[in-house]
């Protein structure tokens, strides 16, 4: 599992397969790549950062 930090202080966990890239955009703004839970399109949206939960390490 993956649990995504938003900057408005809230959190999700995704399943790490639904899981495409995480990436810094042009402004700076750290950025994650997911499924859309039906399978069907990706979308991305800003993070703070993100923990991987079953090594318990964040990563900003």
């Amino acid at each position: 599992m993956i649990k995504y930090y938003y900057p408005d202080g809230s959190h999700c966990y995704r399943a790490l397969h639904t899981a495409h890239a995480v990436f810094r955009n042009e402004a700076g703004a750290l950025i994650a790549r997911a499924e859309k839970p039906d399978g069907s399109a990706l979308y991305e949206f800003e993070i703070t950062g993100f923990e991987l939960v079953v090594a318990g390490e964040r990563c900003t």
